[in-house]
């Protein structure tokens, strides 16, 4: 009997309690059965979002290949919507193939959920999409939200209705005006800014009508219940009759209630103060959310005094205007897709729109820098987590980087600058359409963020296996660096025309371009780029059959890296070194670097060094014999290549050729349907999972179950690591943040816990780690 997976997915947790909409749910789960896309329809505010999400959680169950939101708020045009689902999917972007391919070659077997929100803005992006992807699949379905239809073929339409209020004609009993969906929604967000609220003879009458006259929408629901701390009820009756007097008699149309949601933002805007509607005014230049820095950095000034934006968006913040979030990368702060209209529409009235998008460009590409700059720091993973935060500033940054009416400086200088979000994030493909687009601009002055931004392009280019591309751009960016003398740009022109050479299997010629790389680096002391060469100059040598040469510099770049605390060049040094020691026989030492190389790319999203290190573990399985073990990773790898659509072939035909070797043994030794069961196993969805099932399968790479030291029991490492963590109380979030690893992957590991230990309650596991401590003396 086949056990059934684990739902996956990234479905958020709600921090509110969702409300009424029973009928809905149940309809909508029913349309899901017959239909392969589903779309919500509504105004803004109706909770279409939030609806869809309650429906992708109650059927997440009935998708083994998961529930994925997939938010289109941030995006700015139709083109960039498989690219967005391709990233809340996991799909890494370093292949040349539209992302519409990836994804669709990804999900092609599978039964998921794509919930794909906000399509509104993007309605023929979204329509092609879709309709695209469920003609290239067979069991994928989707479920839109959109305030029109998406208009193609099969589209299955449910109109959100406000929730159902009091009827104010026959309003007999307070149980009866409780029993309404607006009712229980007002109720329980006003208990939570007043917990003794409670529905009462005294105040039924005036909560019936309040509901009414919002017409049941959650958003005007939730606005007003914000000012139940300062205003009575009779006070925002008085208030919301007097500005909604137009509409009280009229249609219960859409267009009705987009003017009655529009009444309520405007309500709200006007008990603001002078200052928090500037200040709201100003965050709408945000996407996908902010921090206080960039909120004091950016809407400072011109009347907004920087030691005044604290105080003022926490008003923003207390009115429900501006939602806040704790996550990993600590408070951040936005606003409502709706909410950031009205306030984009307030800023162009105010004649400050172009103001405000230069200074918001200006504020990410100085973070961008930032991060370019603590490359080779302890900061290095910290400043690509931001980077990976802020994607939807940065995009946002971008395109107004690209119509900049003073010239492509900008637009290349932050692309530029964005190198390591391109490669290590693995946003290639992105990374280089940017790239493109900023180097088609047109270019009167030889700009210096030019000859940078050719060689980062080069560098995406052939990370992708485009080596033409590569080598044209590595041209152009050689010529300008000679002539303006721009010695670190002429570093890694040379290591980059090295890769170029390495990847064609060209390794006298590609040594020498690694040296001359290597010497400019050492001479202008540019350590990121010294670090780059090195590892690369070492596998050459590696390759060449130089082991002494190749231990030598892999080395210094371990003790390079060590004394600036840079940790993803050391990862593929270690690869490097255990590659070495695998080829003169030293599998015990090559155990050890692989281990330790893929500790470290745990911390990345990196599917290049966790495949190359993957396929070096296979290697070294299948030199001790452990043939399943062998299989088994090979297949893992192979699923870290096809989500980035390349092979091992594309990094170099010394590689292959020990892969080819490795398989000609399995072919050979291996039952195969032993070989098929460990494919099977090894089969995963993402490099994160990838890295954790060679790791954590036996207590780590290249070790076994009866190893010296390692207490028998039914978890794995990595588990008793999780479960000491649960032991002492912590959330899976903030597991994930000790571990750092995703909340995606820890929840796992604690279902996995629960059903290897007969458990169910986290409770059970803190009582059996102590009683494991306690057995062994601890």
């Amino acid at each position: 009997m086949t056990r059934a997976r684990r739902p996956e997915g990234n479905l958020p947790v709600p921090v509110t309690r969702f409300v009424g909409r029973r009928q809905e749910i149940a309809v909508l789960r029913r349309a899901l059965q017959d239909a392969r896309l589903v779309t919500l329809t509504g105004v803004g505010g109706v909770g279409k979002t939030r609806l869809a999400l309650e429906v992708a959680r109650a059927v997440q169950r009935a998708f083994p290949g998961g529930a994925w939101m997939v938010d289109l708020s941030t995006v700015v045009e139709g083109g960039q919507v498989p690219q967005a689902v391709a990233t809340a999917l996991g799909v890494l972007d370093r292949s040349t193939r539209p992302p519409v391919d990836s994804v669709a070659e990804l999900l092609h077997d599978s039964e998921a959920l794509i919930v794909l929100d906000n399509c509104e803005h993007l309605i023929d992006g979204c329509a092609r999409f879709v309709a695209d992807l469920l003609s290239r699949t067979v069991q994928v379905k989707v479920l839109a939200t959109s305030r029109q239809t998406l208009g193609i073929a099969g589209e299955h339409l449910f109109a959100v209705p406000p929730l159902a209020v009091p009827d104010e004609a026959g309003m007999a009993s307070t149980e009866a005006i409780g029993a309404s969906d607006a009712v229980q929604l007002l109720l329980d967000r006003a208990r939570a800014l007043q917990p003794g609220f409670a529905l009462t003879e005294a105040n039924r009458v005036a909560v019936a009508r309040l509901c009414a006259r919002l017409d049941g929408l959650p958003l005007a629901i939730e606005l007003a219940a914000t000012r139940m701390r300062s205003l009575s009820l009779e006070q925002l009756l008085d208030r919301i009759e007097g500005r909604f007097a137009l509409l009280t008699g009229g249609s219960r149309v859409a267009g009705a209630r987009q003017q009655t949601l529009r009444a309520v933002i405007d309500w709200s805007h006007s008990l603001c103060s002078p200052a928090e509607r500037l200040l709201w005014a100003r965050l709408s230049v945000f996407t996908g959310g902010f921090d206080l820095e960039a909120a004091e950095r950016v809407c400072s000034g011109d009347g907004l005094p920087a030691p005044d934006v604290l105080d003022l968006l926490d008003r923003l913040v207390a009115q429900s205007i501006v939602l806040s979030d704790t996550g990993p990368d600590g408070l951040r702060f936005r606003l409502l897709e709706t909410i950031r209209q009205y306030g984009r529409e307030r800023l162009a009235e105010l004649g400050e729109e172009a103001q405000l998008l230069r200074r918001h460009r200006d504020h990410f590409l100085a973070l961008a820098r930032a991060a370019a700059a603590q490359w080779c720091s302890p900061r290095q993973q910290a400043a690509l987590a931001r980077l990976r935060t802020e994607h939807g500033n940065l995009r946002a940054a971008l395109e107004a980087a690209m119509i900049d009416p003073d010239g492509p400086q900008t637009a290349l200088a932050l692309a530029g600058a964005l190198r390591q979000h391109w490669y290590a994030d693995a946003f290639l493909g992105e990374g280089r359409r940017w790239l493109d687009q900023a180097l088609a601009l047109p270019d009167p002055a030889a700009a210096p963020a030019r000859t940078e931004a050719l060689w980062v392009a080069a560098w995406v280019s052939l990370l992708q296996g485009d080596l033409q591309a590569g080598r044209l751009r590595l041209s152009e960016a050689g010529e300008r660096a000679r002539d303006t003398g721009d010695e670190r740009s002429l570093g890694f022109v040379h290591t980059l025309n090295g890769t170029a050479l390495l990847f064609q299997g060209r390794l006298p010629e590609a040594e020498a371009e690694f040296s001359r790389g290597l010497a400019v680096f050492e001479r202008i002391g540019d350590t990121e780029g010294s670090l780059w060469v090195m590892f690369q100059l070492a596998i050459t040598l590696a390759h060449g059959g130089s082991s002494s040469r190749a231990q030598e510099i892999g080395g210094q770049a371990l003790e390079l890296s060590q004394a600036t605390g840079e940790r993803l060049c050391r990862a593929y040094t270690l690869w490097v070194l255990g590659f070495d020691c695998w080829r003169q026989g030293d599998l015990d030492a090559a155990d050890r670097y692989a281990r330790e190389a893929l500790e470290l790319e745990r911390l990345f999203n990196d599917p290049v060094g966790a495949g190359l290190v993957i396929e070096l573990v296979a290697w070294i399985a299948g030199s001790r014999g452990d043939l399943p073990t062998a299989a088994r990773t090979l297949a893992t790898a192979d699923s870290v290549w096809s989500l980035i659509g390349t092979t091992l072939a594309a990094f170099g035909p010394p590689l292959r050729t020990h892969r080819d070797a490795c398989e000609r043994l399995l072919a050979e030794r291996l039952d195969p349907e032993a070989a098929r069961q460990a494919r099977e196993r090894g089969r995963q969805v993402s490099v994160e999972s990838a890295v954790a099932a060679v790791l954590d399968r036996d207590g780590g790479a290249g070790s076994h179950a009866d190893s010296p030291g390692r207490r028998p029991g039914p978890l794995t490492s990595r588990e008793e690591e999780v479960a000491a963590l649960m032991a002492q109380g912590l959330s899976n979030r903030a597991i994930a943040g000790q571990l750092v690893i995703s909340q995606r992957t820890v929840d796992g590991h604690v279902e996995r816990i629960l059903a290897k230990l007969g458990f169910t309650a986290r409770t059970q596991v803190a009582a059996w780690v102590a009683g494991r401590e306690a057995h062994s003396g601890r």
